[in-house]
């Protein structure tokens, strides 16, 4: 019987234990997802949902939405390359921009991407490939109906809880209707902070910023915005997920571009 506290005392210590293993293992692993989500190249099947409100859009300054839908698949296609393909289905609320137009509602111009990248990579991990803009759009005022052919370049690195670096890419039109051609520069730079022992919190910036070459006047060439916010890997169930909230102001826009931006998104993990 005089066993009995030693073996409470015991097992009570082992309990603790477990307890502060598991949790040490469940915050590596939040760790991990969260390196793996802000990661655009990661080995990480996901479905991102990103939606951007921007305010004070055109001439009657009014509000669009444009809800994001992002697939991400990659592909091994050999012992030391990955493919990843990407897309962005965007569903457009567009204002009106002119008094007694109605507001408009459809599917904008798809943008699908593949990056080669190295399986094995050091302190830099990095991805180049094609974009192709398909006009997929269900109305003139939700895209232009030129096909449009471009590369794009992205490199990271994660130092730490930091995860750094920036996507560049540039497409031309190749063909369509009578549009006027078109030449548009994209880059975006991410930065990541994951808070430690914070349960799967990090701070972001990651901002759009574009130049459109063919724009009439120098002045509506560049959308720059500035902000950031903050995110959350948690799972409901099982089903791991990649909250996350931003916001912009632009400190450069065309003429009647928005004058900032409100970030939803939600993504889905699907780590293998």
């Amino acid at each position: 019987m005089k066993s009995q506290p030693k073996n409470f005392l015991l097992g009570t210590v082992a309990l603790f234990g477990a307890m502060i293993w598991a949790g040490n293992a469940l915050a590596q692993d939040e760790e991990a997802l969260a390196k793996a989500a802000q990661n655009p190249i990661a080995s990480l099947i996901s479905l991102p949902l990103q939606n951007n409100t921007n305010f004070d859009v055109g001439p009657l300054e009014k509000t669009q939405n444009i809800l994001n839908i992002q697939p991400v698949y990659p592909f091994a296609i050999s012992e030391n390359w990955n493919l990843i393909g990407r897309a962005v289905f965007p569903v457009i609320s567009q204002p009106a921009f002119a008094p007694g137009q109605s507001r408009e509602f459809g599917l904008g111009n798809t943008v699908i991407t593949g990056f080669f990248s190295p399986s094995k990579s050091g302190t830099w991990t990095w991805g180049v490939g094609p974009t192709l803009a398909v006009p997929t759009n269900t109305d003139e005022r939700l895209g232009s109906d030129l096909w449009s052919l471009g590369v794009s370049f992205v490199a990271l690195t994660m130092p730490g809880n930091w995860v750094m670096g920036a996507l560049i890419g540039n497409t031309w039109s190749v063909g369509g209707s009578s549009d006027p051609d078109e030449n548009v520069l994209l880059v975006q730079p991410f930065i990541n902070y994951n808070i430690p022992d914070s349960g799967g919190w990090y701070l972001s910036s990651v901002p759009i910023i574009t130049a459109n070459w063919k724009a009439d006047q120098s002045g509506d060439v560049w959308t720059i915005p500035l902000g950031g916010g903050v995110g959350k890997i948690f799972k409901v169930g099982k089903q791991p997920l990649n909250a996350q909230m931003q916001a912009f102001y632009n400190v450069a826009k065309p003429e009647f571009g928005a004058d900032w931006q409100l970030r939803l998104q939600l993504q889905f993990l699907f780590p293998k």
